[in-house]
């Protein structure tokens, strides 16, 4: 059952909003609690209903751990923080033991097998739906009991943290600190008419991004990366970078469209989840694109993981190092493959340079630049950026380091020059085409008008408008902040309702939610 589906919109959304008025009428907040998890576990067990008791049994381990955990805190004994680091231990073990089975036990043993020149491994997982999100989010959970940032709940409102179906499949990844509180007092002060205008803009913008623009160029992305995989093609250079534009938008309104949507969802109950996106592709570095794009994961790298590892506080060096070990964790985090790992090992890098560049900076600073100045050196930053993290997009989509490198031999107009086959090896193969060429020797149906113009209209929405979270705060605050603020919310109701009517004709079958598949 996806956000982006009439089941879910006609059916499901309508039934759950029922049935969470009836109770928040005429019941406590508990019960209001209770049904939401029910039809959490609804929502998540539609998908396969075998991995349901797989989510349960996770929810219930780690809440029994993080409720220990808070005991042994309140203890003040230092035996009993020796046993909560132990515990915690154990508990984010068990955790890691989980995830990895189901979501890296194959790539290990293929890769085993490879290292051993034995055949590749015959491990077949169906993996399970959002566990990448899930277990992080509950190994903070579980982090945060030990350093006494996390106070007891009920069951129910655990599940709840957990499960609540607006946020479970792709994130954004809450802590405990984000949604405890409004769960706490779940309906108990909830006006539906103060938050349904801006759930429902949300909802809308993010339901346009999906079936309007993400599932559209999904059509040239998938072609393009799908030919990657056959040796007979190769790719011009406007080829080239039409494939990895295509699927940088397509990635970002489609899971930017997720995140507006599961904001929206949370807005319906009375809950306002943490912002996921801040116009990602306005960023003028590496460091400000990470502060930008899925927040919530990069927060949970940088409080979990690369403060934990020493974070800026062990010098320069060791500092990279931590950079470059949390990025390829992150990497691996997205899917068990190298290709998330090179991923992850190039913004590494990336970030590396970024901040060494700053160092000089600051050392080799000669005044300050003049307005004018400093506008076209931050608009092309901007688009150094852009580049720089579309074209490492390439290996994040590709299914194979050879899919990716006859890519990329075509962004950077290398896909010519006939070389030895010892050579050629390097870049997936031997290359048969002019260098700086932009016509395929073999012409391919790669590059479509349709695709270039559909880059054409985006590129200035994404660099220029302003994202869901902007229009959205223009709507809450319209009296204070415009001068003919009456006007905003007529407007951006319009707006938002033409966007729904318009993505709504548009659903068609279903199309998976990228993010669906980490």
């Amino acid at each position: 059952m996806l956000f982006n589906s009439h089941l879910f919109i006609f059916v499901f959304l309508p039934l759950t909003l029922i049935g969470f008025a009836f109770c928040r009428r005429r019941y406590s907040v508990d019960v209001s609690i209770t049904w939401l998890v029910l039809c959490s576990l609804v929502f998540y067990g539609w998908w396969y209903p075998p991995y349901l008791a797989l989510l349960i049994a996770s929810v219930a381990f780690n809440y029994s751990i993080g409720k220990a955990l808070i005991r042994l805190g309140e203890s003040g004994e230092e035996a009993g923080r020796r046993s909560a680091k132990l515990l915690l231990a154990g508990g984010v073990t068990a955790n890691l033991l989980a995830i990895g089975y189901f979501k890296y036990a194959g790539f290990v043993s293929d890769n085993v097998s490879a290292l051993f020149g034995a055949s590749p491994g015959t491990i077949s997982i169906v993996l399970p739906l959002a566990i990448s999100f899930f277990t992080f989010q509950q190994i903070a959970y579980l982090i945060d009991c030990e350093r006494s940032a996390a106070v007891s709940s009920g069951i129910q409102r655990y599940f709840l943290f957990v499960t609540f179906f607006p946020q479970l499949i792709a994130g954004p990844i809450v802590l405990f600190r984000d949604v405890m509180p409004q769960i706490n007092v779940l309906g108990s002060r909830l006006s539906i008419a103060s938050t349904a205008i801006p759930a429902l803009t949300f909802f809308s913008i993010g339901l346009f991004k999906k079936v309007v623009i993400a599932d559209h160029l999904a059509v040239y992305s998938d072609l393009a990366f799908a030919t990657a995989n056959s040796t007979a093609i190769t790719f011009s250079l406007l080829e080239s970078w039409a494939a990895a534009l295509t699927y940088s938008l397509q990635l970002y309104f489609d899971f930017s469209g997720y995140s507006d949507m599961a904001l929206g969802l949370a807005l319906m109950f009375g809950i306002r989840l943490p912002f996921n996106f801040g116009s990602p592709y306005k960023a003028s570095s590496i460091i400000e694109f990470w502060r930008r794009w899925h927040i919530t994961l990069s927060r949970f790298l940088r409080e979990y993981l690369y403060f934990p590892l020493g974070g800026n506080r062990k010098g320069t060096s060791r500092r990279h190092v931590n950079i470059m070990i949390v990025m390829l964790l992150g990497g691996l985090w997205h899917g068990a493959g190298w290709t998330f790992v090179i991923w992850g090992g190039v913004h590494g890098v990336l970030l590396v340079v970024n901040h060494l560049w700053r160092m000089w900076k600051q050392t080799n600073h000669s005044g300050r630049p003049t307005p004018r100045s400093a506008v076209l050196w931050r608009g092309l930053c901007v688009l150094m950026t852009f580049m720089a993290v579309s074209a490492a997009w390439v290996v994040f989509r590709a299914e194979s380091t050879d899919a990716a490198l006859r890519i990329y031999t075509g962004l950077i107009g290398f896909n010519g020059i006939v070389l030895p086959p010892q050579v050629g090896h390097l870049f997936g193969g031997p290359q048969n085409l002019d260098w700086l060429s932009f016509v395929s020797v073999a012409p391919t149906p790669l590059l479509k008008f349709e695709a270039v113009a559909w880059i054409f209209i985006l590129l200035p929405v994404v660099w220029l408008m302003p994202n869901s979270q902007q229009i959205v705060s223009a709507l809450e605050s319209k009296r204070e902040k415009f001068p003919h603020g009456r006007f905003v919310a007529p407007a951006i109701g319009v707006m938002a309702g033409i966007a729904f009517g318009v993505a709504v004709a548009g659903l068609g079958g279903s199309v998976q939610f990228l993010y669906f598949q980490f």
